[in-house]
């Protein structure tokens, strides 16, 4: 692992449709997981689904949803998947769209890493990730904007999160 920390980009986000399916009241993937199970994948039954979905702007990710995004007696954790703003194919039964403004990320990318070790090498991106202050980009962090997102933890590319910001 890198002892310099993550590697760091800025990622803009067009606006853009989020399809996903609510827990009741998961607040990560493991409890995400427990609550919808794992499925074939072993990553969640959603997204065995999400996986499916022709048309996404990326793969299927784990997300933290702001409060100002989500309907009472949700969790804030879910999967989901982006989608093009004008897309009108119908959603899955069980799951919802959401409409997202056009948004600035912060993506975070660990180095890659064996696989056995995906949980210190999500430990060590998100004590990176806390310590580092956006302001030395000349951004903010504004989590109320968008999700906070969480691509599946793969080895060979280094475990990724994208926090949303703004321009200071």
């Amino acid at each position: 692992m890198n002892k310099d920390g993550p590697f760091i980009r800025v990622v803009e986000r067009p606006a853009r449709k989020l399809i996903l399916k609510w827990s009741t009241s998961a607040e990560d993937y493991f409890s995400y997981a427990e609550e919808l199970g794992c499925g074939e994948t072993n990553i969640s039954s959603p997204w065995d689904i999400l996986r499916y979905i022709k048309c996404r702007l990326d793969e299927p990710v784990g997300l933290w949803i702001p409060q100002n995004l989500r309907p009472e007696g949700t969790g804030s954790y879910a999967h989901g998947v982006e989608v093009p703003a004008d897309y009108s194919t119908q959603v899955p039964e069980g799951f919802v769209i959401l409409d997202l403004a056009p948004c600035t990320y912060l993506l975070f990318q660990g180095e890659p890493y064996e696989e056995e070790d995906f949980m210190l090498a999500i430990a060590t991106c998100r004590e990176r990730i806390d310590a580092f202050n956006p302001e030395e980009l000349g951004y903010r962090y504004t989590p109320e904007l968008a999700p906070h997102i969480q691509f599946a933890p793969e080895g060979s590319r280094g475990y990724m999160e994208m926090l949303p910001v703004q321009k200071l």
